[in-house]
């Protein structure tokens, strides 16, 4: 994997791994449609799950961000295979963002769990954009979509100190450890 470019295994599991990010964009369109039957607060933390779809499949169309990190990364590092972005994007992202809706709605203030893995994505991206001096995939809907949408978040949960706390170190700590399995030297 030194050049940043991983082929999909064979099989089923490879094809999923490989090209989960086309089903991103036409679940994100059909969840925005049930939008309007969202109650009140809950509605800008309901909206979390398909404006990171979104974001997703900018970042991801033609498999640019793995290639781009890889790159980035260089030989030395594990980098990101496939699975490893499937299980980001799909277990630590989506599941993330369900589980955080579902607690939203016994407690609201869960909601900014949501607000806090927007937040920071975006100012990575952000951050990579200033330290590189050129784009990154994902950088437009970082800041278009999830800027807007966290502040919004932030805005309308009535969230504890606690609450905030917890859903920003959570945050820090799964980028921090997918940054730590990336950067690991090749064995």
């Amino acid at each position: 994997m030194t050049d940043g470019i991983e082929q999909p295994s064979e099989g089923r599991a490879g094809r999923l791994t490989a090209n989960w990010v086309y089903g991103a964009l036409p679940l994100a369109l059909f969840l925005i449609g049930f939008a309007p039957f969202v109650d009140g607060i809950l509605l800008p933390v309901y909206l979390a799950l398909p404006v990171y779809m979104l974001h997703q499949y900018e970042e991801h169309d033609a498999d640019r961000f793995r290639k781009s990190i890889n790159l980035m990364l260089g030989p030395q590092a594990r980098g990101l295979g496939n699975g490893a972005v499937w299980i980001i994007n799909v277990v630590f992202v989506w599941f993330l963002l369900l589980a955080v809706f579902f607690a939203a709605r016994v407690a609201p203030g869960w909601g900014v769990v949501a607000a806090y893995l927007m937040a920071i994505n975006a100012l990575v991206h952000i951050a990579a954009a200033i330290r590189t001096r050129q784009g990154n995939p994902g950088l437009v809907t970082a800041i278009v979509l999830f800027l807007p949408l966290s502040a919004w978040i932030l805005a309308a949960q009535p969230a504890s100190l606690v609450q905030h706390l917890t859903g920003a170190a959570l945050i820090l700590a799964l980028h921090g450890a997918i940054a730590a399995w990336a950067t690991r030297p090749v064995a």
